[in-house]
Parts: structure tokens; C-alpha cells; sequence
């Protein structure tokens, strides 16, 4: 089923503007109006309780093991079953939201499934079980290369596979939770010697994850042609960098402290089925550029039409009631590297990826400084500074800040696709001892 305009009965899912028509219905999970935890479906200015629905029988045409997974308190379970099955209780859930149908529409228990968007608080969607976060924006690591390494820009390795690095799941936050300054070692010079604080070079990087929903036996890799069938859905994702810190610790072995503090994960999970429309093929390498080995070339390798933004607010707008500060544009298709390439590499080795792991893209940065996806490309490691429109500057990250990521799909004569916001605002770091 792909993403077509359809009609609903559901208040406000048929306005033009609407992210969250028939066309989308994402997953997530949602607690408030004194129910606790459980999974929702967005459709217009409502959620959809799944757990309700279930109870209310209307989702009797689906396997009882289906129904079981959507009254838990996490995706997980439903995420294992598979892509067919995501794509049947998708079709069912349309079938019951369009205007013609009935079933939802007129019983008698709606107002306890349907609930107001306004009144219920996102949750991550998901356990994360691992999380792996590459760099795959040929943009972003030339920009980065080319600060630290002028004559060098990108490494040999770069344009041969996808260079990622493993994570650190526990510290992935939903979306709205605060962000806590980290501390660590920096230098004023390269040779040293470190003092311990916190970092004075906070940062945000915008990337798009990748929720595993089916995964693969231990020494089993992933096929490149049918990485995306184990793809639940697309969210978006805020990998808060402290590039102080990160200058200091990265060599010999990479990111640790400067990423492990926090990573602000999206709350709606949008299906690739949702995105279909906007698939767009991966562009052919430049002249010169090395051919990717035969594990890396896929006959259906796609990209996905994603426009994307970052905005600021500092803690004085936000108190005089002053709109947020777009700081950038881009998009999803600028990057070098796929998702289906990721995977593939990722598994390559024999490594098994589970239902809930999180692949993130690396930060989506353009050719032009608009379209770059992180201020220390932004303001180019804080020469060029950019302000807000409270007249504060900002090389790096203030306390008090929020940063808000937003994403959509939009081409005319198609529904928009929404993915909601990616947001935090950054709070002081902790007193340590020195």
C-alpha cells in the first residue's frame, strides 16, 4: 500500500498542512490521561490507543498474536513479527480510520481510544537494545576533515564502506528531556595538558535513525538487496556532541565521552511503506570515486526525499514568547551512503542486529553552509558565528538553549509526511570535583 490521499473521519487528518494523514499513521508510545504506558497511533489532532482498540474488538481481523504485541508498553514485540504484518494491521488501521467506515467511527467506546494529541506525552518508541551511529554525509566529513586535517580531508577508508562507530544506547532520551551539560577533559592545545569541567563547546548533530524491526541470526549477514525489509521505521535524531571534549579523546579510537552522554531520539516512528513515494535512487558516484565492492551494490538501493531543519531558542525567547530561529536546511538526500549499504556493512562481519536496535545516519550535511547539519560546521568551528533572532550570538551551544530538529516529505500532488520534533534543551552541567 502505498501513500495515497484518502479521506478520513478523524478531525483535522484531510487538512492540507496535516503531517499525520491516512498517509502516515506512525507508531509510537504515548502515556497521559491517567492510563500509563502504551502504543499509539497518530492520526490528525488524535492518537489512537492501541490497547483500547484491541479491547474494543475492532481489530478482530488481525492475528491474536498482533493484537497481543499492540497492547504492550513498548514497539518491541511488534517489531519482531515482520514486514508483512506491519504492513497488514497498517492497511486495517486505514481501513477503520476512513471516512466510510463505521466500525471506529460510531462505537460506542471511541472517546477512549481516540485521545487528543495535546494531552499525551511521547515515550521512545522502543527499547533500545544497541545503538550505532555512522558517517555517511560525504558533505559533513569533508567539512569536519577538512578543519582538522587540511591536507587530508577524508581518511582512504571513507569512500570504500560506511564508517560508524558503536554507541551507547542508555543514555537515548525521548524527545522534550532535558539535556544535561557534560563535563569532561579538554586541552587548549593538541599536546596538552587536560583540565576536567564542562564542555564549552556543546553541540547538536541532525541525523536520521533507523529502527531494526526483524533482525538476522549471529554469522547470518544481511543481503544489501533486502536490508530494507528489516527497517521498521525512520525517526529522527539529535546526537548531542561535546567537540571539546571529542578533540582531545577521539584519537586513537573515536567517539566516547564526547557522544555518551545524550542522544535525543523522535517519538513518531514513520514505516518506509509511509515513505515510499519519496524514494528517490542513490546517485551514481562521482568520476573517480571507487565503485562500492559487491556486497555494497544493491539493484533497488534507494535514498528517501526527506527535507529537514534545526532551530534554536534560547531560554530569553522562549520567556518573551519569541518564535524559535531556523539555523538550517537539508536534506536526506544528500547523503553518500544508504541506509540498505549500512546495514549490509554493518551485518557483514556476522554481526546479528534485534528488534529495537537504533542505525543512525551520522549528521545530513549539504554543499551549502545553509544545509549544514551541525554548528560546528555551521559556524565553521566558531568563526562565523550565527544569530538568533534575540540578537545573541552562537558559536556553540548556550544552557538554556533548545534545539528543535522537524522533518517532513512533501512533492506535489502528494501528502505530506510528517515526523513530528526532535527536541532538548540543554541544562548546566553538574558540579564535579576537578
Amino acid at each position: 500500500m502505498t501513500s495515497v490521499a484518502k479521506p478520513s473521519w478523524v478531525e483535522g487528518a484531510n487538512d492540507a498542512a496535516c503531517e499525520f494523514s491516512l498517509a502516515n499513521l506512525p507508531f509510537g508510545v504515548v502515556a497521559g490521561e491517567g492510563r500509563g504506558v502504551r502504543i499509539g497511533v497518530r492520526i490528525g489532532g488524535s492518537i489512537v490507543d492501541c490497547r483500547a482498540l484491541v479491547e474494543s474488538q475492532c481489530l478482530a481481523r488481525l492475528d491474536e498474536r498482533v493484537r497481543a504485541a499492540l497492547t504492550g508498553d513498548s514497539l518491541n514485540e511488534f517489531m519482531s513479527l515482520g514486514r508483512e504484518v506491519w504492513r497488514s494491521t497498517r492497511a486495517e488501521l486505514t481501513r477503520l480510520l476512513q471516512r466510510d467506515c463505521a466500525e471506529l467511527r460510531d462505537h460506542p467506546a471511541r472517546g477512549s481510544i481516540m485521545l487528543p494529541q495535546w494531552a499525551m506525552t511521547l515515550r521512545l518508541p522502543c527499547v533500545i537494545g544497541d545503538y550505532s551511529d555512522f558517517y555517511a554525509s560525504l558533505n559533513h566529513a569533508t567539512n569536519v576533515g577538512s578543519m582538522f586535517r587540511p591536507d587530508n580531508p577524508l581518511l582512504p577508508n571513507w569512500k570504500h564502506m560506511p564508517i560508524g562507530y558503536h554507541g551507547r544506547s542508555s543514555s537515548i532520551v525521548a524527545s522534550g528531556t532535558p539535556v544535561q551539560r557534560p563535563s569532561g577533559q579538554t586541552v587548549q592545545s593538541d599536546a596538552g595538558p587536560p583540565s576536567f569541567g564542562p564542555s564549552k563547546l556543546l553541540d547538536y548533530e541532525l541525523e536520521v535513525g533507523a529502527l531494526i524491526g526483524t533482525g538476522n541470526a549471529l554469522g547470518d549477514p544481511i543481503d544489501v538487496d533486502d536490508a530494507l525489509h528489516h527497517v521498521f521505521g525512520l525517526v529522527l535524531l539529535n546526537d548531542w556532541s561535546a567537540r571539546d571534549i571529542q578533540k582531545w579523546e577521539y584519537q586513537p579510537l573515536g567517539p566516547f565521552l564526547a557522544k555518551n552522554f545524550a542522544s535525543t531520539l523522535s517519538g513518531w516512528v514513520v514505516s518506509l511503506e509511509a515513505l515510499e513515494p519519496y524514494r528517490v535512487a542513490l546517485p551514481a558516484r562521482a568520476a573517480g570515486d571507487p565503485e562500492p565492492l559487491p556486497y555494497l551494490r544493491g539493484s533497488a538501493d534507494v535514498l528517501y526525499d526527506i527535507q529537514l531543519e534545526v532551530s534554536i531558542a534560547s531560554a530569553a525567547m522562549r520567556a518573551a514568547g519569541t518564535p524559535s530561529t531556523r539555523i538550517s536546511q537539508g536534506n536526506f538526500t544528500q547523503m553518500y551512503w544508504s541506509l540498505a549499504q549500512m546495514i549490509a556493512h554493518h551485518t557483514s562481519s556476522g554481526c546479528n542486529l534485534r528488534p529495537g536496535d537504533l542505525l543512525a545516519s551520522g549528521t545530513i550535511s549539504g554543499p551549502t553552509r545553509q544545509s549544514r547539519g551541525c554548528l560546528l560546521e555551521r559556524t565553521w568551528r566558531g568563526t562565523e558565528p550565527i544569530q538568533l533572532s534575540d540578537g545573541t550570538e552562537r558559536k556553540f551551544l548556550h544552557d538554556g538553549d533548545e534545539v528543535i530538529m522537524r522533518a517532513w516529505c512533501e512533492r506535489e500532488g502528494l501528502p505530506r509526511i510528517g515526523f513530528g520534533e526532535c527536541s532538548g534543551i540543554v541544562t548546566p552541567a553538574r558540579s564535579a570535583r576537578r
